[in-house]
This record gives structure tokens, sequence and C-alpha cells, in this order.
């Protein structure tokens, strides 16, 4: 009878064994998938975001974050080269031109108020004048607009939107800066 009962007890621990396992097997396959198919993270390398993002920090983004808006930080795939990190300024229908006087954003025919640019926006290749931007089209910049390789370079040019990868949403490392980025 003894041995029985302990054999019982015996099987109660194996089978909750298997569960604890079975369940950390379940959440690791979801976590994983997590990463694979909603989030990624990538690390800012340079300073073409500053003062937003610095050199070395690391982002939570996401690929399903719906068409890129204007202000959105974003990652652009590219294909010879690594990533951009860079903001969303106008997109397709928008009306952009950069002020050679003031060195300003205009965008719809109203300057652009951009609190969270460090520099001139000089306008490169991008030239001074007027442009409509095409439907499925956008323009990204850097925060630092004075050393940011963006839109306003011609190797660069706009963005056709099958190549942001993602929308950026989440700082996490450093820790002391973690939070939501806008």
């Amino acid at each position: 009878m003894e041995a029985q009962r302990k054999a019982g007890q015996a099987m109660r621990r194996i089978n909750g064994l298997y569960d604890w396992i079975g369940a950390a097997v379940f959440a690791l396959i979801c976590f994983g998938g997590l990463f694979v198919f909603l989030i990624r993270v990538v690390g800012v390398d340079g300073n073409s975001m500053e003062p937003t993002l610095k050199n070395g920090e690391r982002l939570v983004v996401t690929a399903f974050y719906g068409k890129a808006g204007r202000g959105d930080v974003v990652i652009v795939d590219r294909t010879d080269a690594s990533p951009l990190v860079k903001r969303v300024i106008a997109v397709g229908g928008d009306q952009i031109a950069i002020d050679p006087d003031t060195f300003q954003v205009v965008l719809n025919g109203c300057p652009l108020k951009e609190d969270y640019t460090k520099g001139k926006t000089l306008p490169r290749d991008f030239g001074t004048g007027s442009r409509r931007i095409p439907e499925g089209y956008v323009v990204v910049m850097g925060d630092n607009r004075e050393n940011s390789h963006d839109s306003r370079s011609a190797d660069i040019g706009l963005i056709s939107e099958d190549r942001i990868f993602g929308r950026v949403l989440f700082r996490f490392y450093p820790l002391y800066k973690a939070g939501w980025i806008e």
C-alpha cells in the first residue's frame, strides 16, 4: 500500500514536470514567433538621428504598422547597405520644399514645426524647388539635419513605401532612456 502511494506521488511529480516543460517550450515558441513575425530589435548606427536617438541605442521595431505617416521614425531596408533609421517628413501627395533662406522644410505650403531637429536643413541634391511626392513614396530625413544621409541625397532619394521595414516603437537600451519613441 505504501509502495503504491509513493509510486503515485512519483508519477504526479513526473507529470507536473512534463507540464512545466511543456509550458516553457510553448512560451519559447510564442516568444520566438513574436520576434520573427511581429517585432524586431534594431541598433542605431551613427548620429544622424540625434538628438532623438543616439549611436548604440537599441530599438524595438514592428513591421505591422500600417502606412508610414508624417513624423514616424522608421527603418528603411536597403539591399546594398545597412538599414537606415529616419523620420518620415512627407508622404505621397504632399508638396515639399526646403526654404533656401531659413533652411526650413515647407510642407504643403506651411513651414514644418520640427522641435526634434538639430542643425539646419540643408537642401543638398534635393534642391530648393517645390516637389510633389508621388503616391507610394515618402521623404525621410534624419533629425540631425546637417549630418544625415537621407532623401536629400541623390543616392537615397524618395523611398518606396515597400522598402520601409517597420516603425520604431520603443527604445529599451540604455535602460535609463527606455521609453516610447515619438
